[in-house]
């Protein structure tokens, strides 16, 4: 594995790393009194600055008005946008409609594709992911999935309580998991606007940073045509590893780039601020801190880059996605976590950063599948592998 920059890759960085600098991390106070995420004017400007840039959803394939690129450039252009909770925002590579783009990309018909995927590449619409329910539903464990589709004609009537939909609020089509009368599952394309769909509320949440924010969803008696079943019917738990997969790897590449800020918000305290007649950086506790912060960048970074690189191999890398989703996660939250007992008593106020991504990133290691769900899959193969090998 050759990580080398080429001098495109080297420069599509840099032009991201100025991009959210310059354009992106001044609108940064815009946000300040939206609990629920950045409000659709802010959304709208961000979008139409990055396509300014050139920088507009680069995920996305060529044919489809992306950019097209590989994964390790999108873990370089990912981390530089993450460096501000705004700029997935502007590069249209948010949760949750990253990873719908990508499962649209991959599996939708041309129409469908038409209908829902182009304009949302465009940068006009967004969308929603509806798989989460509330107790007794399916969480971590999509096998309790209770909304159910039930075949009408032409049409599937779709009944059931959907919670945690991240992006739910001012989406324009929503991609619903429901259960089948075989017990299978299937996806199902839908405009919000529908009738039969209801948004109850917006669950009030640590983070701030998803447009949308995360709402409850019924869908009482919603009937959608058998021509917006997205792939297959019956084939809903395989798509979803289509697109949890790469999906888990694009949060780690976000959300680098947010640790890379706190700690460089606390390196730059720590070498100014003096206490006991010398800067905090000289100290041997808080340099022992950014020494470790520097090693979980650093692991975090190589577990991305390698697992993206098995993805450009075109390799199924279930197991090394859950590998990274864990080891990222929790390398990501040491830093920011330390990051803010470095900065101390600056580092719990509005005045830092920290505080924000603090917030914003401690669900990291619940969605997308708890960490502990991840470990137990991981030790189950690993078991296999060595009874296999036996």
């Amino acid at each position: 594995m050759d990580f080398t920059l080429t001098p495109e890759l080297c420069d599509l960085r840099d032009r991201t790393r100025d991009f959210i600098q310059t354009q992106v991390m001044p609108l940064e106070g815009e946000q300040s009194h939206h609990d629920h995420g950045p409000s659709e004017a802010l959304r709208t400007e961000l979008v139409n600055r990055a396509r300014t840039a050139g920088l507009l959803t680069p995920h996305v394939s060529k044919a489809m008005g992306g950019m097209g690129l590989s994964h390790v450039a999108k873990a370089l252009v990912f981390e530089e946008a993450g460096y501000s909770f705004l700029g997935p925002i502007a590069l249209n590579i948010h949760a949750p409609d990253e990873g719908n783009m990508h499962l649209l990309d991959e599996v939708a018909t041309q129409d469908q594709k038409e209908r829902w995927l182009k304009p949302q590449v465009e940068g006009r619409t967004r969308s929603c992911f509806a798989m989460t329910e509330p107790d007794p539903g399916a969480g971590s464990d999509p096998g309790m999935l209770k909304t159910t589709a039930v075949r009408d004609g032409d049409h599937y009537v779709i009944n059931g309580v959907k919670w945690l939909i991240t992006g739910a609020d001012g989406a324009h089509y929503v991609i619903i998991m429901a259960r089948m009368e075989d017990g299978s599952a299937t996806m199902f394309l839908s405009d919000m606007e529908r009738e039969g769909i209801r948004l109850e509320r917006n669950v009030d949440a640590m983070d701030r940073c998803f447009a949308g924010g995360h709402g409850v969803v019924t869908f009482e008696n919603l009937r959608v045509p058998h021509s917006d079943v997205l792939g297959e019917v019956g084939k809903g738990f395989r798509y979803a590893q289509v697109r949890l997969a790469p999906a888990r790897l694009t949060h780690c590449m976000r959300w680098l780039g947010q640790a890379r800020r706190a700690h460089d918000e606390a390196v730059a305290y720590a070498r100014t601020r003096v206490a006991f007649g010398k800067p905090l950086a000289e100290h041997e506790g808080v340099g022992f801190m950014l020494a470790d912060n520097d090693m979980d960048l650093t692991t975090a970074r190589l577990h991305i880059w390698h697992t993206a690189w098995l993805l450009d191999q075109g390799r199924k890398c279930n197991f090394e996605s859950s590998r990274a989703k864990v080891v990222c996660s929790e390398a990501e939250w040491r830093v920011v976590d330390r990051s803010v007992q470095i900065l101390g008593g600056r580092g719990v106020t509005a005045d830092c950063a920290a505080m924000r991504i603090f917030t914003d990133m401690r669900g990291f290691r619940i969605y997308d599948g708890p960490n502990e769900v991840h470990r137990w899959s991981m030790a189950r193969k690993i078991t296999e592998l060595k009874e296999q090998q036996g």
